[in-house]
This record gives C-alpha cells, structure tokens and sequence, in this order.
C-alpha cells in the first residue's frame, strides 16, 4: 500500500478505499452524537482516520481506542489567520486529547502576500508542537496560483510537515487532479499529498489517488463504500 509519494494508487472497487479516507465531520453546528456516529461509521468501514474540530478530540479518541483508526484533529481552522501561539496551542491540547496526527490551515495571508519565511515559520512552530503526531498543512488550493501553491508546498515541506493538503471544503474549490500533480511535482518523493474538497464519487476519489494523493478527506466516506453516489460531500 503505497504511503509516499511515489508510484500512484489504483483502487478497482469503492471499499478499496476505505484505508485511504479520513472520515470527516468539520461543520460548525455538529453535536457530540454526530461526532459519535462518524466513529461507529469509521469502525465499521476501516477508515484509516476520523478528522473533527478539536473540540471532540477526546470523544474520538475514546470511542476509537484499540482500532487501527486514528483520531484527527483540524487546527487554526478554517481560515488559519489566527496567531501562530494560538495554533500551536491548540495543537497541544488536541495532542494531549488523543490527536494521532494534525491537520493545520497555512497563514493563508503570508502565502498571498509572498511572504513564505512566514508561512514556513508558523508549520514549524505547529510541527513542534505536535510532537510525534503527523502534520498536514491544509493549503486551500482554490484560492492560489499555480506559484503560490508550488512556493506553498516546498514551505511546507521544509518546515517538517508529513503531507499538504488541498483544501479545507469551506473556502474555494475542492481538490482537482492538476493540484494533485503539481503538488506531487513541488514536493520530494517522501512527503505525501492528501486531497480534500469535492471528493464525492468513486470516479473522483479513484482519479485523485492515481494521480497522487495518497490519503482522501471527506465526508462522504459511507455513500463511496456503497456505489459512490454524490452525497453531501466536504
């Protein structure tokens, strides 16, 4: 099962992916049963994580304790312009609530203005604080260009996060396949690219895989097991 970005991923069939999806639950009015069901839902299907808000870090991890499937906490979500002291903390808290990796929205606003030490320096300080636990940094590919998403990924990268990431599913666009391959392209072959944001049919998610991705973010995760028919998407 590749892991890295390297040779592409080619599923046949819809529970194929089911070790490739994090389930995922990240609207703002969701409820602790919400977060409970999103659970059983990734137990029952062998979903590789469950990503939620921090706010239900610990009810993940409690229910998800002693299975494969990792609890994920969002940081500095959705918009990532909060300070970089508060992103860090938020991710030691989500940490020290169970978090088994880290997904974490870059400062969108030094990407925009060029700015990339910046950008690279806020990974960093949330890398630190995550310890042992993966970062992915959540880059919104919808709203960069080409430039900034290429500059956003080698930031990234240097800063010592795991993976990028195409989008948070709230601002912009969803993931395509050509953010995929020039992410692949901006990266080197050890950091991984998880695509989010649109990945509603089994068509779609099986492409993203093939052209490089290696883990998918949605919340769709139980209509693609079935035949992968639109439903309410991330």
């Amino acid at each position: 099962m590749q892991s890295t970005n390297g040779p592409p991923i080619d599923v046949q069939a819809p529970p194929e992916l089911a070790p490739f999806i994090d389930h995922t639950l990240l609207k703002p009015d969701a409820t602790a049963a919400d977060v409970e069901r999103l659970c059983e839902e990734a137990l029952r299907f062998g979903f590789k994580g469950v990503c939620v808000n921090s706010a239900f870090v610990a009810r993940a991890a409690a229910r998800l304790q002693g299975s494969a499937v990792l609890p994920v906490s969002v940081v500095g979500f959705p918009l990532g312009a909060m300070l970089t002291d508060a992103k860090a903390r938020e991710t030691e808290l989500a940490v020290a609530a169970g978090a088994r990796e880290i997904d974490v929205v870059i400062a969108l606003g030094a990407v925009k203005a060029g700015d990339f030490a910046s950008a690279e320096n806020d990974v960093r300080a949330i890398v630190r604080a995550a310890g042992a636990a993966p970062v992915k940094v959540i880059i919104e590919t919808g709203l960069l260009t080409a430039d900034e998403i290429a500059a956003s990924c080698r930031a990234s990268e240097a800063a010592g996060a795991a993976f990028v990431k195409t989008a948070t599913g709230f601002l912009g666009r969803g993931a395509t396949l050509e953010d995929i391959v020039l992410m692949k392209r901006s990266c080197s072959p050890g950091m991984r690219i998880k695509a989010s944001g649109g990945v509603r049919t089994f068509a779609t998610a099986r492409d993203l895989l093939r052209a490089g991705a290696c883990r998918l973010g949605t919340s769709n995760g139980v209509a693609l097991m079935a035949d992968g028919v639109a439903g309410a998407g991330y």
